[in-house]
């Protein structure tokens, strides 16, 4: 029981800490211009307002900077899981070689920084045209070194005997993995989406470096813009924040109980 308690006090402790920065933000986002520029900013706002809100829309594109970053990363996610779940499936369940050497490699990939191959690939997406276009910021994060650890894993879990009476049968792969493979995934299928979905939603560096044009931007790169123009404006800047915030912790608490079961499931503890 004192075990159980002590879980219990760490878990709120833990919540807390992590909900605190997003509830600072609410606080701050629906505080007027006065309260915060007259330092009396309390735990919750006297004034209920949308001012901030209202002087944030209607001084930039929200709308489409949302519309972009919402299409590039649904691209994104859809193309990942994908190629996560194709090359899991070959990794797991097919034997050729080199498999094991091209599986580590794929995984080296994963102590590369984004800044470390920018300029490769700068020099790649403007050989083949794409420069300022989403293709631009889509196609390098089209693929995924976790997502194929986190596929690799989860399916090892299918067993081989099930693949192998599939095939005495007469299924071929593609078939196997449309009718048997897919329909056990779903939990995993959750996760790499999400994951991919928050990956390219937050993603800043490479989207600066790829679009040019204005209204093309995402998200990220909206708010480092706004906070040129306000400067100081917190309550603006916050506002802009939660905007972008809100849709993942909407899809988070939609499909966490499928994320927290692909995890299980792939072996992550």
């Amino acid at each position: 029981m004192t075990g159980r308690l002590a879980r219990l006090g760490l878990a709120v402790v833990a919540a807390l800490v992590i909900i605190a920065p997003l509830y600072w933000m609410v606080v701050v986002a629906f505080s007027s211009r006065r309260e915060l520029l007259g330092g009396d900013l309390r735990v919750w706002p006297r004034s209920f307002t949308l001012e901030n809100l209202e002087r944030v829309f209607s001084s930039f594109p929200v709308v489409t900077w949302f519309g972009n970053s919402l299409a590039i990363s649904l691209v994104v996610a859809v193309l990942s899981v994908s190629t996560s779940l194709l090359a899991g499936y070959a990794f797991a369940h097919l034997r050729f070689p080199g498999s094991n050497v091209l599986f580590f490699v794929a995984l080296g990939t994963l102590v590369l920084p984004i800044q470390v191959i920018m300029v490769s690939l700068f020099r790649i997406v403007t050989g083949l045209g794409l420069y300022g276009t989403y293709w631009a910021v889509i196609l390098p994060t089209a693929a995924s070194a976790f997502g194929l650890f986190l596929a690799r894993q989860f399916l090892l879990g299918i067993p081989r005997e099930l693949i192998e009476a599939a095939r005495i049968d007469g299924a071929s792969h593609l078939r196997i993995f449309r009718s048997i493979v897919l329909p056990l995934a779903k939990p995993l299928i959750a996760v790499l989406f999400f994951m991919s979905l928050l990956q390219s939603w937050n993603d800043f560096a490479w989207p600066l470096i790829a679009l040019r044009d204005n209204a093309l931007y995402t998200l990220p790169i909206g708010l480092l813009y706004l906070q040129g123009q306000f400067g100081s404006d917190y309550g603006a800047t916050m506002a802009f924040a939660l905007v972008n915030v809100i849709p993942m912790v909407v899809v988070f608490l939609a499909f966490q109980r499928y994320f927290v079961a692909g995890l299980t499931r792939s072996g992550i503890k």
